[in-house]
């Protein structure tokens, strides 16, 4: 009997254990772990030609480097990663390694990557050593890609940690010669890119971020280094590429641009 009542027992047992490992596995993948962001990469070991990385800084609210695995830095994680590495791989020659990477503003790593991007960033905050440290992955040869902030509140937020980054440099419009805009893609027309609101609001713009600007940072060799999307949501146009009700044009366009972000961002 004693076998018995110990079978009965450990049954109930198994059937927990087969739902409970599954879900505790789901929690951590999507964040609930804690520890180095990078332990979130979709495949830490992949070696490919390009790798989507994004910039994870703080914010004021958040300045505590390993704390802010919630922030807005995350904005559109995983599947703007997923759809627009898949999309490079379609259109281009690129080996692109599926997924992406994470990478804190003062990590040694991120000079191995000439191409990171960097959301809301409206929002974010260098300090000063951080800021020194972008400045010299820029003027090494890096390519900043930032994207999905909107309005004169959250410009006045990202140019505070990007005059950190180069008081001395200008940010100035795109002109419509520049190479980044005909590298694979012509693209000579400014259509404001919107994020998901667009689907239920029917406004392409947010906050008092009505005209879309193609704005960005240049070296001394006249070589793009920062490329801003301002007043606009590349990135939500990936993460819905396969949502119906987002306009088809719109995600199409996203992904010219990032194809030519990514191009000129390896040959230049």
């Amino acid at each position: 009997m004693a076998v018995i009542r110990v079978r009965r027992a450990f049954w109930p047992l198994v059937l927990s254990l087969s739902v409970a490992v599954p879900l505790l596995s789901a929690l951590q993948f999507w964040g609930f772990r804690g520890g180095d962001p990078r332990a979130w990469d979709f495949d830490p070991d992949a070696r490919a030609e390009f790798q989507f990385v994004r910039y994870a800084y703080g914010s004021g609210r958040d300045g505590e480097r390993w704390g802010r695995r919630r922030g807005g830095w995350r904005t559109d994680w995983p599947d703007a990663e997923y759809h627009l590495t898949n999309g490079i791989s379609r259109l281009t020659m690129i080996d692109t390694a599926y997924g992406g990477r994470f990478f804190d503003p003062m990590d040694e790593e991120l000079f191995d990557y000439p191409w990171v991007y960097a959301v809301e960033v409206g929002r974010w905050y260098l300090d000063d050593q951080e800021a020194a440290r972008l400045r010299e992955y820029l003027l090494r040869g890096g390519f900043l890609v930032v994207d999905d902030f909107h309005g004169s509140y959250e410009w006045a937020g990202f140019a505070s940690s990007m005059n950190r980054v180069f008081p001395d440099r200008s940010i100035v419009e795109i002109p419509e010669t520049d190479p980044l805009l005909h590298t694979l893609y012509d693209l000579d027309h400014r259509t404001q890119v919107p994020g998901i609101q667009y689907v239920w609001s029917g406004t392409t713009w947010e906050d008092d971020g009505y005209t879309p600007h193609w704005r960005g940072i240049y070296d001394d060799s006249e070589r793009l280094m920062v490329a801003i999307n301002f007043n606009m949501d590349l990135g939500d146009a990936w993460e819905h590429a396969d949502t119906p009700e987002y306009p088809e044009s719109m995600t199409a366009l996203a992904y010219r641009f990032a194809v030519n972000y990514v191009i000129y961002a390896m040959t230049h």
